[in-house]
């Protein structure tokens, strides 16, 4: 009985001496964990804590294994069909199990691009964001650029091609400085928005069909969101609105309870893995079949997920979708163009904006710059993976919301990320598994995240109209329109009307006709605060560089009393007219090169 008293204290003290021990040594050193004695460690980070918030990280981003690969097969990648009719393709059998197949490499190479980016991420940059293909992208991919079963305006090869060149160029943009000043020049009560507004996106994926508990539908007509709650196939494909059972679905229901209040009654008493297991609960209340939760119901669809589940392990090499690039781009020369330039806009502001918020939720922000640490090593790394993303066949990779997931558990160090990766690894082997996490089991965590990202909200300038309207806007468009980069498109456009538009007329009037409140608008400047770009730094230092060299070349002048103190001899006016008096003063050397410059 003594023994099992003293064993949760006894895991208690094991762990601490554990996670001292790993902090003294060099993995504590590099990572700065708290603990290590060195400056600038992170407070409140412990490696059992990183690997912690990394694998619930990981279980919120469970999903995009199965959804991913699920959005992109549906341009059939490079199998052929020769019907006029696109969608007549998918009667073709051969096209059908070629599609099947690329489905599965595309499971393969979600799973393997997630691991490579996130661990690279976490190494180099110590941050704890994960990456993978990102959700909006993958749907333009598929069926704006490529197409349902290709009928779009370029080839699924070409299109991975637009995505690598991205890669490329993202690259130049991060060692020149150019993202960096791109997040510098947002206005911060924009930023702060942003973060907030992702809080809610996060809560929009959370209530989702096909990413959540499946509480909300989108509407039609004149109710463009609708509550739902239904079983799935009561819901009308026509209209998305459910056609009865209203929030009468099970497996909402049995998300709320076991995944959502038994998370938070958890969370209250601070318990350790509440995330975890709240997702872990639902997934395997949801595979037993033959129950009104199980995501293997006796349907083709569910019989394919049995299936695979019933794999365990499953590793095959990828024979459709590794290295399909297609250079042969002169054909398609101004689609081309255009899907590169789509992708570049959006996943710039996407990404950048994702990964600032993520930043600053976990506390590591300097407030002083506008930048984060190693945000060059960071933004090379995002470019970098969204070159191989395109080699293993996948959309542009960005930085994940989800992330927020992990960091609300306490991570704050890119071990957080380096787990992600390697439980992302994992999923290559064991894939069956984890693409088997039913969406409604990590519904009500995003949902927590959302609202932990949400509070926030309190920090943006409500006092001042052409900061709060601006801000709002970006508050309701992240979620609504599915996107953060539209979100912060809608709200700097606001921004620069408004705030333009006020400028002009105080100016005009000479400051005699101001809006209410205007002393109490957040400061803004298109000179970018911090540290400039490192070309800009060693140009500014090479031209110093030359000016003193051309100081240290000029004449020394001496007194005439033999003294080391080196003097220059300078007229007065008197004397420059008629040399008639010796009205000369010794002025230090230094101090006239102060004047001449």
């Amino acid at each position: 009985m003594e023994n099992r008293k003293r064993r949760p204290g006894g895991i208690a003290n094991w762990a601490a001496r554990f996670n001292r021990c790993v902090a003294s040594s060099f993995i504590g050193r590099y990572f700065r964990l708290e603990g290590n004695h060195q400056p600038k460690e992170i407070t409140g980070s412990t490696f059992l804590n990183e690997l912690r918030a990394g694998a619930t990280t990981f279980a919120a981003m469970t999903y995009i294994i199965a959804v991913n690969a699920s959005i992109l097969s549906q341009t059939g990648g490079p199998c052929l069909c020769d019907e006029k009719n696109r969608i007549d393709c998918d009667k073709v059998a051969s096209y059908a199990t070629c599609k099947e197949e690329v489905r599965r490499d595309l499971v393969m190479a979600t799973s393997a691009i997630a691991a490579l980016s996130s661990f690279m991420f976490g190494l180099v940059t110590n941050l704890p964001i994960a990456l993978a293909p990102g959700m909006g992208l993958n749907a333009y991919f598929a069926f704006q650029v490529v197409g349902y079963n290709g009928s779009g305006n370029i080839p699924y090869g070409v299109a991975l091609t637009a995505v690598f060149a991205e890669g490329l160029i993202f690259v130049f943009l991060a060692l020149t400085g150019m993202r960096q000043w791109l997040v510098k020049l947002i206005p911060s009560t924009i930023k702060t928005a942003t973060g907030a507004g992702i809080g809610l996106f996060l809560s929009e994926i959370g209530l989702a069909y096909g990413t959540g508990i499946g509480a909300i539908t989108g509407g039609w007509n004149a109710t463009p969101l609708a509550i739902a709650g239904c079983p799935i196939e009561k819901i009308n494909p026509q209209t998305q609105m459910c056609d009865g059972g209203v929030m009468s679905s099970p497996k909402m229901w049995t998300a709320i309870f076991a995944g959502g209040l038994l998370t938070v009654y958890l969370m209250a008493f601070r318990v350790k893995y509440a995330f975890i297991i709240g997702i872990a609960l639902v997934s395997i209340l949801s595979w037993p079949r033959n129950t009104s939760i199980t995501y293997f119901p006796h349907t083709p669809e569910g019989d394919s997920r049995f299936e695979l589940f019933s794999q365990i392990t499953s590793f095959r090499p990828m024979k459709h979708t590794l290295n399909a690039l297609d250079w042969d781009i002169g054909r398609h020369g101004t689609q081309f163009a255009l899907a590169l330039f789509t992708f570049l806009y959006v996943d710039i502001i996407d990404a950048t904006a994702t990964m600032y918020s993520m930043v600053r939720f976990c506390g590591v922000m300097d407030d002083r710059d506008g930048d984060f640490p190693r945000s060059t090593l960071a933004y090379c790394c995002d470019a970098i993976s969204i070159s191989i993303s395109a080699l293993l066949g996948c959309s542009p990779v960005t930085a994940f919301i989800e992330s927020g997931a992990g960091i609300a558990e306490g991570g704050r160090t890119g071990l957080t990320a380096m787990t992600t990766g390697l439980c992302f690894l994992l999923a290559v082997i064991f894939g069956p598994i984890f693409a088997s996490v039913p969406p409604w089991a990590t519904g009500c965590t995003l949902i927590l995240v959302g609202c932990m990202m949400t509070r926030q909200i309190t920090q943006i300038n409500w006092r001042y109209i052409g900061d709060t309207l601006p801000s709002f806007v970006v508050i309701a468009f992240v979620p609504f329109s599915y996107s953060v980069a539209y979100g912060i498109i809608a709200g700097m456009f606001l921004y620069t009307a408004i705030n333009l538009m006020i400028a002009v007329t105080v100016r005009i009037s000479g400051g005699r006709l101001e809006p209410q409140d205007y002393d109490m608008k957040e400061y803004w400047t298109w000179k970018a605060p911090g540290r400039k770009p490192w070309y800009v730094r060693v140009f500014r230092n090479v031209t110093h560089s030359g000016k003193n060299m051309n100081e240290s070349n000029m004449p020394a002048f001496h007194t005439s009393n033999g003294s080391d103190c080196e003097m220059v001899r300078v007229a007065s006016s008197d004397e420059r007219k008629d040399n008639g008096v010796d009205a000369s003063v010794s002025m230090p050397r230094r101090t006239l090169s102060k004047f001449s410059r």
